[in-house]
């Protein structure tokens, strides 16, 4: 009998592990394909054109994502929706992996103001649920290869284990099960909790080495920037405050605007090729205004640190205000996607543009106003603060705390709230779920 059990525990570690490793190279794929597109259309088609392409290639999109909308429905869903599926079933649907795939990247082909992370983070839990349900005879742990796949995906997209490992974590024992991994009221095999760790350290893992194994390969990948010399001297805590607060206002902003697109999309009502043409004609028009308002973000935040110093601080807080408005824009208006890496890009270039304002030190100014516009955003400064280690410098651990915890602090309007509590709603798909807020976009 323990034999037995050994060996089955054995198997299911090794399941962990490759199940990890295939959502790591999923993700990989999806990605690779999606420079490919991108590539295709900006750099091939759109080198012929001149500096009004944007206009064509966003409004061609805009009918290409609506016409598909139309036909195949509301797909991908956002990061919310998916987790919170994942929490309270234990399982996501996988009879639709094809069309969500296909949903996630044809915005990002066409320039969107959208990350990627819904549709890859749908598409996996997809194929985890389809892997546990034909595993499951030997043993109730095997159900809970969606949510270690989930977060062995979140992992990968960012290349921030500390956030892929904390995210299926936050909120345990709220969903159903002794540890909130299984379906409400469902009787399952919960594992003990230094195990658990064990097991979601070996998901990590494995969907880590796929994923940069791949990348160093083959290429492809999404990664921002990497910042790592910060000085922290007594004018930069100065004027950390002001910088907290032009952040959090941005953040602020972005929940407002999320929340005054989804009624206006509301009151449009099934009219999803009008909605995304008007998304695709905003985007074009800044996009010929202010570039760097297009696309994910993270190749774009590279760029901007090459040329931020010439470009002007008006331009650069101009960048990031208008990459939170277009942003939930596009994801109200059928341009479906994550809003992580657009608004960690708008937090980047406001910083710039308020480094070029003090003269004080570009990495500490944009620790402080990304944390802020993140934490503003989610409404969980430690999660904000785990996810920013992918791109910021551990030293600045404690100015982003201050500041993430400052964006979240800042209230929302009441009729943004979507939680009895009112502790915040409004903002698009990404925030963590089981904490009051987030709505599906």
């Amino acid at each position: 009998m323990r034999l037995a059990k050994l060996a089955n525990r054995t198997l299911f570690v090794l399941s962990v592990v490759v199940t990890g490793s295939v959502a790591g190279a999923f993700v990989w794929a999806l990605l690779f394909v999606m420079n490919l597109g991108i590539s295709f259309v900006w750099d091939s088609v759109g080198a012929r054109f001149g500096i009004y392409f944007p206009l064509a290639a966003c409004l061609v999109g805009g009918l290409v994502v609506g016409l598909f909308a139309k036909r195949f429905g509301p797909y991908p869903e956002d990061l919310d929706t998916v987790m919170a599926k994942v929490k309270r079933d234990g399982r996501y649907d996988y009879d639709k992996l094809g069309v969500m795939s296909i949903a996630a990247l044809l915005p990002l082909f066409f320039g969107g103001s959208i990350g990627p992370e819904a549709g890859l983070t749908g598409a996996v839990a997809g194929i985890c649920t389809w892997v546990g349900d034909r595993m499951k005879r030997f043993g109730a742990d095997f159900q809970q290869l969606t949510s270690v796949g989930t977060m062995a995906a979140l992992s990968a997209i960012f290349t921030a284990p500390l956030f892929g490992f904390a995210a299926p974590l936050y909120g345990d024992g709220k969903d159903g099960g002794e540890n909130g991994d299984g379906p409400k009221g469902a009787a399952t095999i919960t594992l003990p909790k230094n195990s658990k760790i064990v097991v979601y350290f070996c998901a990590i893992a494995g969907a880590l080495a796929a994923f940069m194994g791949l990348g160093a390969l083959f290429g492809g990948g999404m990664s921002l920037p990497r910042f790592t010399d910060i000085h922290v001297g007594t004018a930069e805590l100065a004027w950390l405050l002001p910088l907290a607060f032009v952040g959090a206002a941005a953040g602020w902003l972005f929940c407002v605007f999320d929340g005054l697109f989804e009624r206006a999309a509301g009151k449009m009502g099934d009219r999803p090729v009008a909605k995304a043409l008007i998304a695709g004609l905003v985007l074009a028009v800044l996009g010929i205004l202010l570039p760097f308002t297009m696309f994910a973000g993270e190749v774009q935040a590279e760029q901007l640190g090459e040329v931020w110093a010439s470009m002007g601080a008006l331009a650069l807080l101009a960048t990031g205000f208008a990459k939170v408005m277009v942003t939930p824009l596009c994801i109200r208006f059928g341009w479906r996607g994550g809003h992580f890496f657009p608004v960690i890009f708008a937090g980047v270039s406001i910083g710039y543009g308020m480094a070029a304002l003090t003269g004080t030190d570009p990495v500490f100014c944009l620790c402080a106003c990304t944390a802020a516009l993140v934490g503003a955003v989610m409404r969980q400064p430690l999660m904000a603060v785990l996810l920013l280690f992918l791109c910021f410098p551990v030293k600045g651990v404690v100015v982003m705390f201050l500041a993430a915890a400052l964006g979240a602090a800042i209230p929302l309007p009441r009729s943004l709230r979507k939680d009895k509590g009112g502790n915040g709603g409004g903002q698009a798909e990404g925030a963590m779920p089981d904490a009051g807020q987030g709505t599906e976009g």
